[in-house]
């Protein structure tokens, strides 16, 4: 729809005339003769336009028209040449001062041709490919001619066409009836476009500046223009809409510009003519005085008629189009709404103008409201508020509440608005106002979390009357009492909105604008380390405390930098200046904190908690900084390291010290000859003491040590333990060790709790270990079986374990034994052949059983009811698995902690069991036991059972869909078993509505894509037909099959069939049944006439309520016909009844999507099924196309 404009035609006459203005590479000459011969119109228009063309060129040569200097100066730069006004403003800028000039002098020359030639251009700018005819306005009957201003369709011509009044014309433009819905340039794509946008609000200001002194005030040029603007962005055309709204609100901002000159002129002639009215009356020169009057008196009235266009472009064009269906022009009126307050705030910065922005603040479309926001943010800005203390108060909770905002950019730009609302009023936004925006430090969207994070330093933390100095302090102690001043403030929030504990996510909010602060490690370490002259300024504990986890939380930021865990999609990639400045940061840091850590150890060293934090720094260390001086710095650090772990068995200590201890020991570091010896002996002395000890208390295969020495035994493998997971300790022996220790527990007993579970940890570490060594070199047969056969050993041992007289231990030694198979079958898929012999290992079928049995005797526990009740108030906890399963909360006034500490411990055991059966540990058939409980545990586990459902079906569907089959037979005949006995009220059996409905969650599983699930979903039927008619002679058997109440079951899967495998299937259950079984009415048949309906609902068109209609009490729905009806009313005792199941309709539910598909599925192959399958004259449709078969019978 853009237009491709060449010069114009320009002929106008004096009375009535017609000017017709082509904006598409043509003239079109309009007159009563519309419907002429089209190759007459052809040839027409090339012969206007040959002429045209000759004529503007001769035209702008000779006599220095229209664009004359803005062609030579497009020639002179090597462009081409361009001969109309959208091609200059197309071309760019560098012509736009010679354009405007060219023009101007052209409307001084001929006014009506100039003017043609300007409305012509906003023409071309809306894309129109139409043409404009324009006729003189003489009539002064105005009535008449305002009765005929239309937009309209031709019909003899086909196109549209809009007449208004543009005085002294009547201007028609008439364009192509796909206008509307094609592009143009204001909403095309592309820098060239971008470019062209603001070449043409450039044009509107630059035509209004040079015209300001001449030709705008003759009366004529605005009111034109005006009038045209004001008709073109009332059309039903958006093109037209948008681009002459954008050219109006532009033309308005000029004209503000012209205002505020004239108001400049006022001024400076007012107090010229107070200069000269002051002067003595023998010096005063009457006719200066005049003049000058005069002057004031023109500028006054140039100024009024200025300030009435732009109330009439207000007013013809904001007003209605600040509302308009186009989010974009309602953003361009909110954008120029603020400028021209800005601007000409004595006539726009009022509440009569404001209220629109207060209003649009509202809008649907996030970028009206950011343009609200962002034009605001000027406006406060601008030292204007107290005009705007109405709007403030009417609008300021709007405002804040906009801070919520579910676009992120306008959010952000809601919080820079309080901040500058904070600055410029200070009593606008109460301290609870701070408070709830202070909050957004914590919020998952960094960009506004640290925008927040600037405002709450602004607020808070840069008050300069936080710190009083004291009179003769030093500037030390002078930046001491600032830092203390800024902590304290900083404290006091974080421990007042009690929303947060997490320091690491508030240290990332504030980086960015205290970064300053945060990186004074100095300061902040010298609130820590005694200070004789501040002893006033000491911190307490809890302050201490805070102090110590902001300095680690700013140190980790300076090490790793964003973003945290919750905030960003992933990690952020920093470019070089970011880089050097890390390193940087890092240096700093190391060089402080390898001097004063030592220090800070010490005097924390009986305080485990602070001690843990402060023993994470060093794992932020720039280890290549080591020189002279800093070893001796290293030495101490690793003394105190030393004596930490020696004097506390805290399991965080413990890990924070293992991890300081691997950065310290890395390869290839210059910090490796200092750390690694310490180390060593550390561990050194830590085996020998265990070894001495365990020698001591392990006498005649008996555990006899007193109580020190279990304690010295516990604390030292807990030690071990937690260094073990941070470096392989395997040359230490620690398997032995731990294995020397399960021997006595398994054999004799006696062994406390905690030992045993710390020794099955060093086993179990030791061998994850060997497992991840394994294979990096090339290992022999006599290797691998010798690693075998200690797997072996293990996993025996926790078999021994899970029938442990400890829940606790029976637990953990689930979970490492959980840990131990999978990493083994995580080695065997990534074996590389070439490695030698791999490490084969298969758990045999005991130890597959009792896994199984402790899974069901372990997290299946609770009653059905307890669950529910518990999880009532929100689902549980997730497991940190490869699973990611959904994260559930809890309402602790409902249900203790001990209660979610429970289902949270038998979460993590089920967890461990399916990733168990997803890793192929274990076969699949033994998830049918787990998925038994899919509805009965739903609340509790059902995110982690669905998952592995669908897991298993990704392995192998055809696998997966025989354990359902197994899992819904095993159920069935549980419940058969126990009403033959009698037993028809057991709560560890199932009832069959509960199978039912079991069985249509598993066919809401299969999801909507029946081509992909096709061979499953028909193996689940053929096996359950054979089921249920097993041992069945159709000659013979006068009474049903015992099992065919089964059928109803199966029928939840029917809707998730395809139309040609419903037929296939009703052929293989008449292969069983027969039709005259079939078509039986009685009472033990009606399981199959109800299998049957939801087979053949869909599958030949029959309505299925006329099999069973005899037998129903209760009239079924006819307008829904793919519904699976009621076979047989039944009493509350449907449950416990088993031949006469009460139907559940929502379960039967047939898709209908397969038969209103565009592409229609084939019957199943008949090559792979048997003869005696399906009839030879089984009905097939002419127009189905074969896709992938299934074999039935296989």
């Amino acid at each position: 729809m853009i237009a491709e404009p060449t010069l114009l035609s320009r002929s106008v006459q004096k009375e009535n005339s017609v000017v017709d203005v082509s904006s598409c590479a043509s003239v079109h000459h309009v007159s009563s003769e519309r419907n002429e011969n089209r190759q007459k119109t052809v040839r027409g228009k090339r012969k206007a336009r040959e002429c045209s063309e000759n004529a503007k060129r001769k035209h702008s040569k000779s006599s220095n028209g229209s664009l004359g200097r803005a062609e030579n100066e497009q020639l002179k730069n090597g462009d081409v040449e361009a001969v109309t006004l959208f091609e200059v403003v197309s071309m760019g800028r560098n012509a736009m001062q010679a354009v405007v000039d060219d023009w101007i002098d052209a409307y001084t020359g001929d006014r009506d041709t100039a003017l043609l030639d300007l409305i012509s251009f906003f023409i071309q700018c809306s894309g129109c490919k139409g043409m404009v005819t324009a006729e003189m306005f003489q009539s002064k009957k105005g009535t008449d001619v305002m009765s005929k201003m239309v937009e309209d369709l031709d019909e003899d011509t086909g196109l549209q066409y809009k007449k208004f009044l543009a005085f002294p014309w009547i201007l028609t433009v008439t364009w192509p009836l796909d206008m509307d819905s094609g592009e143009y340039p204001l909403i095309m794509s592309g820098l060239y476009w971008k470019r062209f946008r603001s070449h043409f609000c450039e044009f509107v200001s630059v035509l209004v500046a040079q015209c300001q002194n001449c030709v705008i005030f003759d009366g004529y040029l605005l009111n034109t223009l005006i009038s045209l603007l004001t008709e073109l962005s009332d059309s039903r055309v958006r093109a037209f809409r948008h681009t002459c709204t954008l050219a109006a609100v532009k033309l308005l901002s000029a004209l503000v510009n012209v205002a505020l000159n004239l108001s400049v002129s006022v001024d400076n002639s007012q107090r010229l003519y107070e200069v000269e009215l002051a002067k003595m009356a023998s010096k005063r020169a009457s006719p200066r005085l005049d003049r000058i009057q005069r002057k004031i008196s023109e500028l006054q009235d140039r100024k009024c008629e200025i300030e009435n266009m732009m109330d009439a472009i207000f007013k013809g064009v904001f007003l209605k189009r600040y509302r308009d269906v186009i989010p974009e022009i309602r953003a361009i009126c909110m954008e120029e709404l603020t400028v021209w307050m800005k601007l000409y705030s004595s006539v726009f910065l009022n509440d009569s103008y404001l209220k629109y922005v207060g209003w649009m603040m509202h809008d649907k479309q996030p970028d009206v409201r950011l343009k609200c926001v962002l034009g605001l943010q000027a406006l406060y800005q601008d030292q204007s508020s107290s005009k705007m203390d109405l709007f403030t108060i009417r609008f300021k909770e709007r405002m804040i509440s906009m801070t919520l905002d579910k676009d992120h950019e306008v959010a952000i730009q809601a919080m820079r608005l309080l901040m500058v609302i904070s600055q410029s009023c200070e009593d606008v936004l109460s301290p609870d106002d701070h408070k709830n925006v202070f909050q957004f430090v914590y919020c998952s969207h960094r960009p506004l979390a640290t925008t927040a994070g600037e405002f709450l330093y602004n607020r808070l933390l840069s008050n300069h009357e936080l710190s009083k100095p004291r009179d003769g302090a030093s500037d030390q102690e002078r930046h001491r009492g600032l830092v203390l001043a800024r902590v304290r403030a900083l404290i006091h929030f974080h421990t007042e909105n009690e929303l947060h504990q997490q320091v690491l996510y508030l240290v990332d909010s504030l980086w960015d604008s205290a970064g300053a602060l945060l990186k004074d490690w100095t300061g902040l370490t010298s609130l820590l380390l005694p200070h004789t002259s501040c002893q006033e300024q000491a911190l307490s504990s809890a302050e201490e405390a805070f102090v110590i986890e902001l300095m680690l939380a700013s140190v980790r930021q300076a090490a790793e930098g964003p973003p945290l865990s919750g905030r960003g999609a992933g990690k952020k990639v920093i470019n070089t200046k970011e880089k050097k400045l890390q390193i940087d940061d890092c240096t700093k840091l190391t060089e402080h904190f390898i001097k004063v850590l030592p220090e800070l150890l010490s005097k924390y060293s009986e305080d485990a908690e602070k001690l843990t934090s402060l023993l994470k720094i060093p794992q932020y260390f720039q280890t290549d900084t080591c020189d002279h001086e800093n070893s001796q710095c290293v030495q101490a650090l690793l003394a105190e390291l030393e004596a930490a772990v020696d004097r506390h068995t805290d399991a965080g200590l413990l890990e924070a010290t293992a991890r300081s201890y691997q950065s310290l020991c890395a390869q290839d570091l210059p910090w490796h000859s200092l750390a690694r010896p310490s180390f060593d002996r550390l561990i050194q002395h830590w085996t020998d003491t265990l070894g001495t000890r365990l020698g001591e208390s392990l006498s005649d295969g008996c555990f006899t040590a007193n109580e020190d020495s279990t304690l010295e035994i516990l604390s030292t493998l807990k030690k071990l333990n937690a260094f073990d997971i941070a470096q392989d300790l395997s040359k230490w022996s620690l398997y032995e060790l731990g294995t020397r220790l399960l021997d006595v527990e398994i054999k004799h007993g006696g062994l406390p709790m905690e030992v045993t579970i710390e020794a099955l940890r060093c086993m179990c570490s030791c061998i994850l270990w060997k497992l991840n060594t394994f294979g990096e070199g090339l290992t022999s047969r006599e290797s691998a079986l010798q690693q075998r056969s200690q797997l072996r050993a293990f996993c025996e041992k926790c078999h021994r374990c899970l029938s442990h007289a400890e829940q606790l231990v029976r637990e953990q030694a689930f979970m490492f034994l959980s840990d131990v198979l999978i990493a083994h079958n995580y080695q065997l898929q990534m074996w590389d052949s070439s490695a030698g012999t791999p490490l084969l290992y298969t758990p045999d079928p005991k130890l597959q059983k009792a896994l199984l049995s402790f899974v069901v005797e372990h997290v299946f526990t609770s009653p059905e009811q307890d669950t529910h009740s518990l999880m009532a108030s929100g689902p549980g906890r997730t497991t940190t698995d490869t699973f990611c399963f959904q994260s559930r909360k809890f309402s602790e006034s409902e249900c203790g902690d001990g209660r979610l500490e429970d289902l949270h411990r038998r979460r993590n055991l089920l967890a461990a069991y399916c990733k168990l059966i997803v890793h192929s540990v274990l076969e699949m058939s033994m998830a049918a036991e787990v998925f038994k409980q899919y509805v009965k545990y739903y609340n509790d586990f059902g995110d982690i059972i669905k998952e592995t459902l669908n897991r298993t079906r990704q392995m192998d569907k055809m696998e997966s869909a025989r354990t359902l089959v197994q899992c819904l037979q095993q159920l069935y005949l549980r419940l058969k078993q126990e009403q033959d006995r009698g037993n028809t009220c057991s709560s560890r059996v199932q009832t069959y509505s509960s199978i039912k409905e079991l069985a249509r969650r598993f066919s809401l599983t299969f999801g909507w894509d029946q081509i992909k699930s096709r061979e499953s979903l028909a193996m689940i039927h053929r096996d359950s037909i054979e089921f249920v008619f097993k041992g069945f002679v159709q000659q013979s058997e006068k009474h049903s099959p015992p099992y065919i109440s089964y059928l109803t079951i199966l029928s939840e899967f029917s809707s998730k069939l395809l139309k040609p495998d419903k037929k296939t299937i009703y052929s293989y259950l008449q292969k069983f049944a027969g039709e005259q079984v079939i078509n039986n009415r009685d009472e033990s048949w009606m399981p199959l006439i109800y299998y049957r309906a939801s087979l053949m609902g869909t599958a030949e068109g029959e309505d299925s309520i006329s099999f069973i209609s005899s037998d129903t009490n209760k009239q079924p729905s006819l307008t829904n016909r793919s519904r699976s009806p009621s076979v047989k009313q039944v009493n509350s005792e449907g449950d416990q009844r088993f031949l006469s199941p009460s139907s559940e309709p929502k379960g039967n539910k047939l898709l209908k999507s397969s038969e209103d598909s565009k592409v229609q599925q084939a019957p199943l192959s008949r090559e792979q099924l048997t003869s005696s399958l399906v009839s030879d004259k089984a009905p097939r449709s002419s127009d189905e196309v074969d896709v992938d078969t299934v074999d039935i019978d296989g």
